[in-house]
C-alpha cells in the first residue's frame, strides 16, 4: 500500500511541477526537472534530514524516473492541450500529492517516537518539492501565499499522528483525505490565512 500511494504521489506531485514548467514556457528539460523536483524534492530534504545517505530518491530511481516519465507524457502536445483545458487539474494534482507525501513523512518518522519531529517531517516532505518547484518556477513559494497550503498538511499530520497507533494504514488514508479535502476547500472558499 505505501508504494501505491508513493507511486500516486509522484505522478500527481509530476504533473503539477510539469504543468507549472509548461505554464511558464520552459523547454522539455525545464519541464522533466521541475517535475522531478515537484515529484521527489520533499522526500530528498526529509531523507537528508534524518540521515538517510544518499537519499531514496536515489537508492530506489523508481520514483524520479516515474515523475521524468509523466513529465515527458504531459509535455507532449495533445496530452498538455487536454491537461490546460482543465483549469483545475493543477490544484487537484496538487492537492493529492501534498496529502499523500504529508502521510509518507509521518510513515517515515514513525521510527523516532517523536510527535514534533513526524509532524515537521511530515510537512517538509508534504511541501519540500513544491518550494523547490517555486524557486525553480521564480515564484514566491505556494506555502507562503496561496490559499491554506502547509497549514492543510500541518492538521492532515495530526490527524494521522493521533490514529496511528489504532491502524497505520487507516490513519494515512485519513491523514491524506483531510489534507486533499482541505486543500480543495481552501481553493474553493478562498480561505486564507492572515496576512500582514
Amino acid at each position: 500500500m505505501i508504494f501505491a500511494l508513493e507511486i500516486i504521489g509522484t505522478i500527481a506531485f509530476a504533473i503539477s511541477g510539469a504543468m507549472v514548467g509548461i505554464e511558464k514556457k520552459m523547454d522539455i528539460f525545464g519541464v522533466l526537472v521541475l517535475g522531478m523536483t515537484t515529484a521527489v524534492g520533499g522526500g530528498i530534504i526529509r531523507d537528508l534530514l534524518i540521515g538517510v545517505v544518499p537519499p531514496m530518491a536515489f537508492q530506489e530511481p523508481v520514483y524520479a524516473l516515474t515523475a521524468i516519465a509523466v513529465s515527458i507524457i504531459v509535455f507532449l502536445p495533445f496530452v498538455r492541450n487536454r491537461i490546460n483545458k482543465i483549469s483545475k487539474m493543477i490544484l487537484l494534482m496538487d492537492s493529492i500529492g501534498l496529502g499523500i507525501f504529508t502521510v509518507i513523512g509521518i510513515k517515515a518518522a514513525a521510527s523516532f517516537g517523536n510527535a514534533f519531529l513526524s509532524i515537521f517531517l511530515a510537512l517538509v516532505t508534504g511541501v519540500g518539492g513544491g518550494v523547490l518547484r517555486d524557486v525553480f518556477a521564480q515564484d514566491r513559494p505556494m506555502i507562503f501565499v496561496k490559499h491554506f497550503y502547509a497549514s492543510a498538511a500541518i492538521i492532515g499530520a495530526v490527524v494521522s499522528l493521533l490514529l496511528w497507533n489504532i491502524n497505520v494504514e487507516t490513519s494515512m488514508i485519513v491523514g491524506a483525505a483531510t489534507v486533499i479535502v482541505l486543500r480543495i476547500l481552501a481553493a474553493k472558499f478562498r480561505w486564507h490565512l492572515p496576512k500582514a
